[in-house]
């Protein structure tokens, strides 16, 4: 055994079974850390089943996952002693791949949590009511509007608790207990707080996660074990339910592999993640009744990479591969067509935006984005992807487009991260975008044209067709899960058995009759003719309306509609 072993084996051992639990230094709060991504990683599916909305969506369980193994990451192979210098490491790698909202007020807590204890090697019961209190106001003022009944009631109940519990010890452990019983105790109130929640009949995800994390170091402490997850049910794996764009290709992403394994022994996910993002992007990693799924875009010569990796963790069960180019219709061995994207110039004003498929980011570019950021509903990109976007660029001057709700918080870390002037205009949907970037001037003054944008931002009205992930009654809308259903603006609108039909719908129900023009931008798995056809349709249904149908090539969505 190494020293670096058995002084593990030591804290371990002084964490678990000493009498009382007085204070912790660097090395404890990394092994505690651990245990939090650990035992969140075991129940990340229990967390993304939540969603209000029907939808496929950025599930906050796999965002929080995600954040958690970048702040973990950052101190895996660390042996820092001094509490806080890991503490501030924690939330350095919390912030940098925070997605989605609820990845973005972990990552604030975190934040908060490292502040109090600064300049501490070790932090005992007072030092931790006080870091607990600032991870609760930090991510309170992180938030322009906060919402109770959100991952922000159950750190507010949180930190309320370890200050009671401090009143009558100090032990860590103690505080620890009761902290978890209020977590669990606010979550279970969400519903009350938050309307939405209680009409889907579902408590807050985020709130959940935050609890399954602080659960996780307490199981820990009792040497419960981390692996069997609270409930039985698995979401089950699928090519369909990996996320991230799957349907898109960027350049370096010729061709999707697939493999399914079973691991000899716990996966490191922080180094597993980091071998296989040295080999392409587009990365998901699932896993179902021990069994575990990973996806990965990646060049052709490398395709078979990701089955060699595996076999050095398990055994594989399944493979499969597919050519992306082959996917879009181009010619065997060609390259995608580039990106026409905007050349940015020192002096001027750049833009980057999200995009969730291939036809859109066209669409984007020719409008003069000059960075695309991969992502949208089904895989929210962190704040490290907007980070890198922007350094990328030779201007000073950025505005970024999230193009949807749940992405905008992590741009806004990012645009405060970041050395240059950067702006977020907080376009909720891609027509919004696309609406903002035909204000922008590259040579414009900055806060004219954000100004610009926000305003083209509130006069386009967004829809978008997708298929129910479940059954809800929600908004006064009943919808079966596999139903086609409409959203406009964010909010279900309609239900129906058709596709076709859904859109006409959505459109009746966004006024589509007082607007001028109609864009249908249509899915990965809508075909150019099919669009056509239901465009000619929409014609005749609308005879005083102009329509105009462009490939969008989003995963999941049907059809992203706008009306100007």
């Amino acid at each position: 055994m190494t020293p670096r072993d058995l002084a593990i084996q030591r804290a371990e051992h002084r964490l678990r079974f000493a009498p009382e639990l007085r204070r912790c230094d660097g090395q404890d709060l990394k092994l505690l850390t651990h245990a939090a991504l650990t035992w969140l990683d075991t129940n990340h599916q229990t967390v993304n089943a939540l969603n209000v909305f029907p939808v496929p969506d950025g599930d906050t369980g796999t965002n929080m996952l995600l954040t958690m193994q970048a702040a973990y990451g950052e101190i895996s192979n660390s042996t820092e002693k001094h509490a806080g210098r890991v503490a501030h490491a924690i939330a350095h790698g919390a912030l940098m791949g925070a997605r989605g909202n609820s990845g973005v007020i972990l990552s604030q807590i975190w934040r908060g949590f490292a502040r109090a204890l600064d300049d501490l090697e070790e932090f005992e019961a007072d030092e931790l009511v006080t870091a607990m209190q600032e991870g609760c106001s930090t991510a309170y003022r992180g938030v322009g509007k906060p919402v109770e009944g959100t991952i922000l009631t159950v750190i507010k109940d949180v930190a309320s608790a370890a200050v009671a519990a401090r009143t009558h010890s100090h032990d860590l452990r103690v505080l620890l207990e009761e902290m978890v019983t209020a977590a669990n105790a606010a979550v279970a109130r969400t519903p009350e707080l938050l309307l939405v929640l209680k009409q889907a009949g579902v408590v807050d995800a985020g709130g959940k996660g935050l609890a399954l994390g602080l659960e996780g170091m307490l199981r820990y402490l009792r040497s419960q074990p981390l692996d069997k997850p609270i409930e039985k049910a698995v979401a089950p794996l699928s090519l369909e339910s990996m996320g991230a764009a799957l349907e898109s290709v960027e350049p370096g992403q010729e061709w999707e592999t697939v493999v399914d394994f079973r691991p000899r022994a716990a996966l490191d996910l922080p180094v597993f993640y980091g071998r296989l993002e040295n080999m392409g992007t587009s990365i998901q990693v699932g896993e179902g009744d021990g069994v575990y799924r990973v996806h990965i875009h990646l060049l052709k010569s490398r395709r078979y990479e990701p089955i060699a990796l595996v076999e050095e963790y398990g055994t594989v069960t399944n493979v499969h591969m597919e050519n992306l180019l082959d996917q879009l219709g181009g010619p065997p061995g060609a390259a995608p067509e580039p990106l026409p994207l905007a050349p940015a110039q020192p002096g001027q004003i750049a833009v980057v935006a999200v995009s969730p498929g291939e036809g859109l980011s066209r669409v984007m570019a020719s409008l003069g984005v000059a960075a695309l950021v991969s992502g949208g509903q089904t895989m929210n990109p962190s704040t490290k992807d907007f980070l890198d976007a922007i350094a990328r660029l030779p201007a000073e001057r950025i505005i970024v487009l999230p193009n949807n709700k749940n992405i905008i918080m992590a741009a806004q870390m990012a645009a405060q991260a970041s050395g240059k002037k950067v702006v977020v205009v907080p376009t909720r949907t891609v027509p919004q975008g696309i609406a903002a970037l035909l204000q922008h001037q590259p040579d414009g003054d900055l806060e004219a044209v954000q100004a610009a944008m926000e305003k083209a931002c509130n006069e386009i009205e967004s829809g978008e067709v997708t298929t129910a992930t479940r059954s809800v009654s929600i908004d006064g809308v009943t919808v079966q899960e596999g139903q086609i259903i409409g959203l406009h603006n964010g909010v279900l609108k309609v239900a129906g058995d058709d596709v076709d039909d859904t859109v006409r719908l959505l459109l009746d129900a966004m006024r589509a009759d007082e607007r001028e023009l109609i864009t249908l931008y249509h899915g990965a798995e809508v075909t150019p003719e099919k669009a056509s056809r239901l465009a000619d349709s929409l014609r005749a249904a609308f005879p005083g309306q102009s329509f105009e149908v462009h490939f969008g090539g989003q995963p999941h969505y049907h059809y992203i509609l706008s009306a100007e």
